[in-house]
């Protein structure tokens, strides 16, 4: 069993510990954030791109098989639309709960009711 003593002692030396990984860590730069969020911006264009263009694939293909031309191609191209539109959003969740919670403005609810 640990006493109080002995807590207070690790206690302290967490901090200190702490204290030195947070003085060794490199600053960050603005410059690698706002290439992290253009790269998060392709990310997102490309998951919207490659989900129209495997809409079209399976569509054009079973139009040829087929040989009803638009309808397929219609059909899986939004379908297509809808599901990289889908994994966008949940990219976008992901990045926002990797950065953690931010302070958002909230709007004045009051303003609004004064306007009566």
């Amino acid at each position: 069993m640990t006493t109080e003593a002995e807590k207070a002692r690790l206690d302290a030396l967490e901090k200190r510990i702490a204290a030195a990984k947070a003085a060794h860590e490199p600053p960050r730069s603005p410059k690698a954030d706002a290439h992290r969020q253009a790269q998060l911006a392709w990310r997102m264009v490309i998951e919207l791109v490659a989900g129209l263009m495997i809409g079209f694939g399976i569509g054009f293909g079973l139009d040829t098989v087929f040989g009803t031309m638009p309808i397929f191609l219609v059909l899986f191209i939004l379908a297509g639309f809808a599901a990289g539109v889908k994994t966008m959003l949940s990219s976008a969740r992901e990045m926002q709960a990797k950065s953690g919670p931010q302070a958002t403005p909230a709007a004045p609810a009051a303003a609004d009711e004064e306007e009566d």
